[in-house]
């Protein structure tokens, strides 16, 4: 067995006859820098398509891309196998696999086999330029000489249309439905030599072929479509009905309609229920002996209609199931990121702890944790990365990790924080910080080392009632933001029936229907308060937040550690 070498030609795209060699392994094909093979046009995924070969065996799958993925017409679906001369369509760029050996080994094919040869055409929407007709009529014919047509029987073409209404009501999978539509369409219109729908791309409304049809299959490779026709019907949202294009006036200096031999045609816009244009279904002949009629229109517009009822019907089933998909990524990302945070509170005699924690979001930047260090400390941190959602849950959950590294390998508490400033400044995202304090509580002497990276101070209540806000000026700045900025750190003495909270502001600026926020007032007031413990008086902030913000959805992350000295 000889070992082939590869290697794809751009037949169509922005560079034509560029040469891509290929060399066994896996390709990434996409519009970003980073791919393999970079395809610089708007309408490509970013990581669009992948390649791989092995020995003399070449596979392409697609990535999920938004429009999908086409070998030699068709679009594909899984991991498909490739062969010398097999032609890849990726958007408007066309791409042809060659090879040095002219026999090869079989491809490998994957799942079940089929006899059926798939379509080789490929599909081209032609800019054409010098069209300058004013279509507005959806209904209008021109004159023309007599010439015979060709129709299906009424009984044939009922069949056809209720065949067509069946599949478009029976299932959500457009490339099941569409091609089998165009199949009826060709049983209605025996005259008929060429179909296609157009579809535009979402977001960027990009002009996509999805699905075509010839009534001669081999009759040729390529399908040129004339765009100007379709942004006509797109723009005007009106069907336009030629019964002899070749001599149509409104056609005359449309260059393609002669290029491409096209006699008579219909083309049908794909009209939404709010009123949006999602494609065009065209259909046209290509032999002098075969036109098109009113009544014809008057079956494609109706056709057309049921079509865009289907394909947006599809695309909302599509975005619901990703909605899911998204939702189960969420609640498992919500598991994860419950994971990080301490599971009870610490046992330390003479200490009572509380500790709460809920996201805005399913996922939040918020946190807090008790990390038990090698000398009987234990560190109280809490932490509020800027923003809410994904992003700072993502960096909420890698400060969470460093910090315990930092504090195994580095006892100080201020020499950890600066590290850890350093780690996120080094290799941070950007417009993403972190505010937080830190207090590293010796239960033995009775006493807490501050490190404040611009959050609120720690409010300690005294036994007598008084309320002090240690470190006021001592407050560095945010993490992540400078590097080698020296943070300071303070001690404070804990007596006995003393506690300490810390928050983030998700609590203080909790907003209640009219808009009004809770405030650091109404926090100090609670602390302030006769509480049995820190239990109760964590649950009672808590408790009057919730009541306070009444059916006013909460809209940051919310975390509450209060700890204090009991004996």
């Amino acid at each position: 067995m000889l070992v082939a070498t590869y290697r794809l030609i751009e037949k169509i795209g922005p560079d034509p006859g560029r040469k891509i060699e290929l060399t066994a392994g896996q390709y990434t094909m996409g519009r970003h820098p980073d791919c393999d093979i970079v395809l610089n046009v708007a309408a490509v995924s970013r990581h669009h398509a992948e390649m791989v070969i092995d020995g003399n065996k070449v596979f392409i799958r697609d990535l999920r891309s938004r429009n999908g993925t086409y070998l030699n017409g068709q679009m594909i679906h899984g991991r498909q196998p490739l062969s010398p001369g097999d032609e890849i369509r990726i958007c408007d760029i066309i791409l042809e696999l060659q090879s040095d050996l002219e026999t090869l080994d079989p491809p490998f094919i994957e799942g079940p086999s089929t006899t059926e040869e798939p379509a080789r055409s490929v599909t081209l929407l032609v800019n054409d330029d010098e069209m300058s007709s004013n279509i507005r009529s959806k209904l209008r014919i021109n004159p023309s000489e007599d010439l015979p047509t060709l129709e299906a029987s009424s009984e044939a073409r009922l069949n056809a249309l209720l065949e067509i209404t069946s599949n478009l009501g029976g299932t959500l999978s457009l490339d099941e439905v569409l091609p089998k539509v165009l199949d009826s369409l060709f049983k209605i219109f025996a005259q008929a030599d060429r179909g296609f729908i157009v579809l535009k791309s979402d977001p960027d409304g990009y002009l996509i072929p999805r699905w075509t049809k010839l009534r001669d299959g081999n009759k040729e490779d390529t399908i040129r479509i004339s765009r100007t026709i379709i942004d006509e019907v797109i723009q005007s949202r009106e069907a336009v009905l030629s019964a002899d294009a070749a001599s149509d006036e409104r056609f005359l200096s449309s260059h393609s309609i002669a290029a491409f031999h096209i006699r008579s045609m219909m083309c049908a816009p794909l009209v939404n229920s709010q009123g949006l244009v999602l494609g065009v279904l065209q259909i046209d002949t290509l032999g002098k002996y075969g036109r098109f009629e009113n009544k014809d229109l008057e079956v494609l517009l109706s056709v057309a209609t049921q079509a865009a009822v289907a394909i947006e019907n599809a695309r909302l089933h599509e975005n619901l199931l990703q909605q899911r998909e998204l939702e189960r990524d969420l609640e498992l990302a919500h598991s994860v990121q419950l994971s990080f945070l301490p599971d009870r509170s610490p046992e330390i005699v003479g200490y009572g702890f509380f500790g709460y924690y809920e996201a805005a979001n399913q996922v939040g930047g918020d946190y807090y944790d008790y990390i038990q260090l090698s000398d009987g400390r234990i560190a109280i941190i809490v932490a509020d990365v800027v923003g809410h959602g994904v992003a700072a849950a993502l960096l909420m959950a890698r400060l969470a990790a460093e910090v315990r590294v930092m504090l195994a390998t580095e006892p100080d508490p201020t020499a950890a924080f600066i590290r850890l400033n350093e780690l996120l400044v080094r290799d941070g995202v950007p417009d993403r910080f972190v505010t937080s304090v830190m207090t590293v509580l010796e239960p033995d002497r009775h006493k807490i080392t501050i490190v404040n990276a611009g959050h609120m101070p720690p409010l300690i209540r005294r036994l007598d009632g008084t309320l002090e806000e240690p470190g006021e000026t001592q407050v560095g700045i945010p993490l992540g933001i400078i590097d080698g900025f020296q943070y300071k750190s303070f001690t404070v003495e804990l007596r006995v029936g003393d506690r300490c909270t810390l928050y983030t502001d998700g609590i203080n600026e909790a907003m209640d229907p009219s808009g009004q926020l809770f405030g650091i007032g109404r926090v100090k007031r609670h602390v302030q308060s006769e509480q049995e413990g820190v239990v109760e008086l964590g649950q009672q902030i808590i408790n009057d937040v919730r009541q306070f913000m009444g059916n006013q959805p909460q809209s940051d992350d919310m975390c509450l550690v209060c700890f204090g000295r009991l004996q």
